[in-house]
């Protein structure tokens, strides 16, 4: 995999504020809508593939430029930027539809094992998935 997978997203009527701007709260439902997304297309369809459960640990955002209604569509850039033994970050640009940055959403991921509530070793299996996609991987395809 040579490049970060991306997709699009809709500005929908009720996410702007009194201002005219995208609420803050959405950037994290657009980053939540990308996520899943990704997780779909790289593990044939299902939420999180052999991963399992995941639960969100630490969310981080940079806040760039402020969104609106003419930014639409949105393209959302989703890469791996961490993978641990049990957590993985995924980050997620957000760009407008002249291709300009307004922010970048962190989210550290763990693996859940249900039965114990307590996080679990990320699969093989899923780990070369998600490495496909991992920053590190993408710079050296490029080069």
């Amino acid at each position: 995999m040579s490049e970060p997978f991306r997709c699009e997203l809709q500005v929908r009527w009720g996410d702007s504020d009194r201002l005219g701007h995208v609420n803050n709260v959405m950037y994290l439902e657009y980053a939540q809508e990308a996520r899943l997304r990704f997780f779909r297309a790289i593990f044939d369809g299902t939420d999180t593939g052999s991963v399992g459960p995941v639960v969100v640990r630490r969310l981080e955002v940079d806040f760039e430029r402020s969104l609106t209604d003419e930014s639409d569509p949105l393209s959302v850039e989703v890469t791996v930027t961490k993978l641990g033994r049990t957590s993985m970050t995924i980050r997620n640009r957000m760009f407008d539809r002249h291709g300009v940055l307004h922010s970048t959403v962190d989210a550290v991921l763990v693996a859940l094992d249900m039965a114990t509530n307590t996080p679990r070793p990320i699969p093989d299996e899923a780990r070369e998935v998600l490495l496909a996609y991992s920053e590190e991987t993408l710079v050296r395809a490029a080069t």
